[in-house]
Protein backbone atom coordinates (compact mmCIF):
# COMPACT_ATOMS: atom_id res chain seq x y z
CA UNK A 1 0.00 0.00 0.00
CA UNK A 2 1.22 3.44 -1.02
CA UNK A 3 2.59 5.41 2.15
CA UNK A 4 1.17 8.93 2.60
CA UNK A 5 3.34 11.59 2.25
CA UNK A 6 3.54 15.58 2.85
CA UNK A 7 5.12 17.99 5.06
CA UNK A 8 6.34 16.79 8.58
CA UNK A 9 4.03 18.42 11.55
CA UNK A 10 5.20 21.24 13.52
CA UNK A 11 5.45 20.88 17.28
CA UNK A 12 1.57 22.78 17.90
CA UNK A 13 0.52 20.20 15.32
CA UNK A 14 1.85 17.30 17.03
CA UNK A 15 0.25 18.78 20.61
CA UNK A 16 -3.15 19.29 19.15
CA UNK A 17 -2.72 15.72 18.06
CA UNK A 18 -1.60 14.57 21.56
CA UNK A 19 -4.79 15.93 22.94
CA UNK A 20 -7.04 14.19 20.68
CA UNK A 21 -5.70 10.64 21.11
CA UNK A 22 -5.41 11.29 24.92
CA UNK A 23 -9.59 12.30 24.82
CA UNK A 24 -10.20 9.10 22.45
CA UNK A 25 -8.56 6.70 24.95
CA UNK A 26 -10.80 8.25 28.20
CA UNK A 27 -14.05 8.39 25.94
CA UNK A 28 -13.33 4.44 24.70
CA UNK A 29 -12.99 3.95 28.86
CA UNK A 30 -15.80 5.66 29.70
CA UNK A 31 -18.25 3.90 27.25
CA UNK A 32 -16.67 0.43 28.86
CA UNK A 33 -17.36 1.17 31.84
CA UNK A 34 -21.24 2.51 31.48
CA UNK A 35 -21.47 -0.86 28.93
CA UNK A 36 -20.47 -3.19 31.92
CA UNK A 37 -22.55 -1.21 34.57
CA UNK A 38 -25.54 -1.54 32.92
CA UNK A 39 -24.99 -4.95 31.81
CA UNK A 40 -25.05 -4.65 28.21
CA UNK A 41 -22.95 -6.58 25.37
CA UNK A 42 -20.42 -4.16 24.55
CA UNK A 43 -20.36 -2.89 21.01
CA UNK A 44 -23.54 -4.71 19.97
CA UNK A 45 -25.42 -2.29 22.12
CA UNK A 46 -24.27 0.61 20.32
CA UNK A 47 -25.74 -0.75 16.80
CA UNK A 48 -25.15 -2.76 13.91
CA UNK A 49 -21.46 -2.47 12.28
CA UNK A 50 -20.62 -1.23 8.85
CA UNK A 51 -21.07 -3.83 6.70
CA UNK A 52 -17.79 -4.22 5.41
CA UNK A 53 -16.83 -4.31 8.75
CA UNK A 54 -18.56 -7.68 9.20
CA UNK A 55 -18.84 -9.36 6.12
CA UNK A 56 -15.85 -11.33 6.51
CA UNK A 57 -16.72 -13.11 9.78
CA UNK A 58 -20.15 -13.79 8.28
CA UNK A 59 -20.37 -17.74 7.59
CA UNK A 60 -22.68 -18.74 4.07
CA UNK A 61 -25.35 -20.82 5.47
CA UNK A 62 -25.17 -24.63 4.62
CA UNK A 63 -27.37 -26.06 2.03
CA UNK A 64 -30.34 -27.79 3.96
CA UNK A 65 -33.37 -29.71 2.84
CA UNK A 66 -35.62 -28.02 5.65
CA UNK A 67 -34.34 -24.40 4.00
CA UNK A 68 -35.30 -25.67 0.36
CA UNK A 69 -31.75 -26.11 -1.25
CA UNK A 70 -30.68 -29.52 -2.13
CA UNK A 71 -27.48 -30.15 -3.44
CA UNK A 72 -26.80 -33.54 -5.49
CA UNK A 73 -23.80 -35.57 -6.90
CA UNK A 74 -24.85 -34.78 -10.47
CA UNK A 75 -23.12 -37.75 -12.15
CA UNK A 76 -24.32 -39.89 -9.95
CA UNK A 77 -27.71 -38.81 -10.86
CA UNK A 78 -27.58 -39.33 -14.01
CA UNK A 79 -25.49 -42.81 -14.16
CA UNK A 80 -28.47 -44.28 -12.37
CA UNK A 81 -31.43 -42.11 -14.46
CA UNK A 82 -32.79 -44.79 -16.57
CA UNK A 83 -33.98 -42.30 -18.73
CA UNK A 84 -31.01 -41.18 -19.56
CA UNK A 85 -29.59 -42.80 -22.90
CA UNK A 86 -27.03 -45.60 -22.65
CA UNK A 87 -24.95 -43.41 -24.80
CA UNK A 88 -25.04 -40.21 -23.10
CA UNK A 89 -24.05 -42.79 -19.96
CA UNK A 90 -21.07 -44.61 -21.82
CA UNK A 91 -19.36 -41.11 -22.81
CA UNK A 92 -20.27 -39.29 -19.44
CA UNK A 93 -16.32 -39.99 -18.30
CA UNK A 94 -13.95 -37.43 -16.22
CA UNK A 95 -12.00 -35.34 -18.75
CA UNK A 96 -8.99 -35.27 -15.98
CA UNK A 97 -8.66 -36.97 -12.80
CA UNK A 98 -12.18 -36.90 -10.98
CA UNK A 99 -13.28 -33.45 -13.33
CA UNK A 100 -16.66 -34.51 -15.21
CA UNK A 101 -17.89 -32.12 -18.26
CA UNK A 102 -20.99 -32.03 -16.16
CA UNK A 103 -22.31 -28.67 -15.47
CA UNK A 104 -25.34 -28.29 -12.72
CA UNK A 105 -27.26 -25.42 -12.01
CA UNK A 106 -30.05 -25.27 -8.93
CA UNK A 107 -33.31 -23.16 -9.45
CA UNK A 108 -36.56 -23.23 -9.04
CA UNK A 109 -38.63 -24.20 -11.83
CA UNK A 110 -41.52 -26.23 -11.11
CA UNK A 111 -43.16 -24.41 -8.54
CA UNK A 112 -41.91 -27.19 -5.62
CA UNK A 113 -40.90 -26.01 -2.09
CA UNK A 114 -37.12 -27.76 -3.15
CA UNK A 115 -35.33 -26.78 -5.84
CA UNK A 116 -34.93 -28.62 -9.43
CA UNK A 117 -31.92 -29.48 -10.85
CA UNK A 118 -30.67 -28.50 -14.23
CA UNK A 119 -27.38 -30.35 -15.73
CA UNK A 120 -25.59 -30.21 -19.19
CA UNK A 121 -23.49 -32.83 -20.04
CA UNK A 122 -20.76 -32.07 -22.59
CA UNK A 123 -17.70 -33.29 -24.49
CA UNK A 124 -14.35 -33.00 -23.06
CA UNK A 125 -12.61 -31.79 -25.89
CA UNK A 126 -14.80 -29.13 -27.46
CA UNK A 127 -17.68 -28.94 -25.02
CA UNK A 128 -20.46 -29.37 -27.22
CA UNK A 129 -23.32 -30.06 -25.06
CA UNK A 130 -24.73 -33.59 -25.80
CA UNK A 131 -27.57 -33.57 -23.09
CA UNK A 132 -29.25 -31.84 -20.64
CA UNK A 133 -31.79 -32.60 -17.89
CA UNK A 134 -34.19 -31.42 -14.68
CA UNK A 135 -34.38 -33.31 -12.02
CA UNK A 136 -37.20 -32.62 -9.39
CA UNK A 137 -38.03 -33.40 -5.79
CA UNK A 138 -40.46 -36.05 -5.25
CA UNK A 139 -40.89 -37.26 -1.78
CA UNK A 140 -37.45 -36.96 -1.28
CA UNK A 141 -35.86 -38.29 -4.17
CA UNK A 142 -35.16 -36.58 -7.76
CA UNK A 143 -37.10 -37.82 -10.36
CA UNK A 144 -36.40 -36.90 -14.26
CA UNK A 145 -39.12 -34.42 -15.78
CA UNK A 146 -37.35 -32.93 -18.79
CA UNK A 147 -34.61 -34.42 -21.42
CA UNK A 148 -32.88 -33.32 -24.73
CA UNK A 149 -30.51 -35.79 -25.87
CA UNK A 150 -30.22 -34.02 -29.63
CA UNK A 151 -26.47 -33.10 -29.81
CA UNK A 152 -25.40 -30.33 -30.37
CA UNK A 153 -27.74 -28.96 -26.93
CA UNK A 154 -27.65 -26.73 -23.69
CA UNK A 155 -30.20 -25.47 -21.38
CA UNK A 156 -30.66 -22.28 -18.78
CA UNK A 157 -32.30 -21.24 -16.12
CA UNK A 158 -33.98 -17.99 -16.53
CA UNK A 159 -36.39 -17.05 -13.79
CA UNK A 160 -38.72 -19.92 -13.88
CA UNK A 161 -38.43 -20.93 -17.41
CA UNK A 162 -36.59 -23.31 -18.84
CA UNK A 163 -34.75 -22.12 -22.28
CA UNK A 164 -33.30 -24.93 -24.32
CA UNK A 165 -30.42 -23.72 -26.99
CA UNK A 166 -30.08 -25.81 -29.72
CA UNK A 167 -27.67 -25.61 -33.16
CA UNK A 168 -27.60 -27.15 -36.68
CA UNK A 169 -24.68 -27.31 -38.23
CA UNK A 170 -24.35 -28.35 -42.05
CA UNK A 171 -20.79 -30.60 -43.56
CA UNK A 172 -18.40 -27.53 -43.34
CA UNK A 173 -19.63 -25.57 -40.56
CA UNK A 174 -17.06 -24.92 -37.29
CA UNK A 175 -18.17 -25.47 -33.69
CA UNK A 176 -18.44 -21.83 -33.30
CA UNK A 177 -20.42 -21.01 -36.31
CA UNK A 178 -23.81 -23.04 -36.83
CA UNK A 179 -25.98 -22.88 -39.53
CA UNK A 180 -28.99 -22.09 -37.58
CA UNK A 181 -30.03 -21.92 -33.68
CA UNK A 182 -33.18 -22.41 -31.98
CA UNK A 183 -33.97 -21.41 -28.53
CA UNK A 184 -37.36 -22.98 -27.00
CA UNK A 185 -38.34 -21.65 -23.93
CA UNK A 186 -40.73 -23.81 -21.71
CA UNK A 187 -42.64 -23.48 -18.23
CA UNK A 188 -43.99 -25.66 -15.93
CA UNK A 189 -47.77 -26.60 -16.76
CA UNK A 190 -49.99 -29.33 -15.66
CA UNK A 191 -47.32 -31.50 -13.86
CA UNK A 192 -44.80 -31.30 -17.18
CA UNK A 193 -42.66 -28.69 -19.25
CA UNK A 194 -45.26 -27.03 -21.89
CA UNK A 195 -43.51 -25.01 -24.84
CA UNK A 196 -44.02 -21.34 -24.33
CA UNK A 197 -42.52 -20.12 -27.27
CA UNK A 198 -39.37 -20.37 -29.92
CA UNK A 199 -36.55 -18.29 -31.25
CA UNK A 200 -35.26 -19.44 -34.27
CA UNK A 201 -31.84 -17.78 -35.85
CA UNK A 202 -30.94 -18.83 -39.59
CA UNK A 203 -27.00 -17.70 -39.84
CA UNK A 204 -26.87 -18.84 -43.77
CA UNK A 205 -29.50 -15.88 -44.82
CA UNK A 206 -28.74 -12.14 -44.79
CA UNK A 207 -31.61 -11.53 -42.17
CA UNK A 208 -32.38 -13.72 -39.47
CA UNK A 209 -36.02 -14.33 -37.41
CA UNK A 210 -35.37 -13.53 -34.09
CA UNK A 211 -39.39 -13.24 -33.09
CA UNK A 212 -41.13 -15.37 -30.81
CA UNK A 213 -43.39 -17.89 -32.41
CA UNK A 214 -45.83 -18.89 -29.35
CA UNK A 215 -47.12 -22.06 -28.93
CA UNK A 216 -50.53 -23.01 -28.96
CA UNK A 217 -52.25 -22.88 -25.56
CA UNK A 218 -53.36 -26.50 -24.59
Amino acid sequence: MRGLTGAGPDRARGSSQAVIAVGAVLTAVALFVAACGTGGTGARDEGPAHASAVAGAVASPSPSASGGFRRVDAVSLIKNDPKVSTTVKRELEPCSADEYPVEVSYGYLTGGSVNDILVNVSTCGDLVGIATYVYRDVDGSYKNVFKAEESPVYAEIDGSALTVTKQVYDTDDPVSNPSKETVTTYTWKAGRFAQKDIHETDYNKAGSSDDATPAPDN
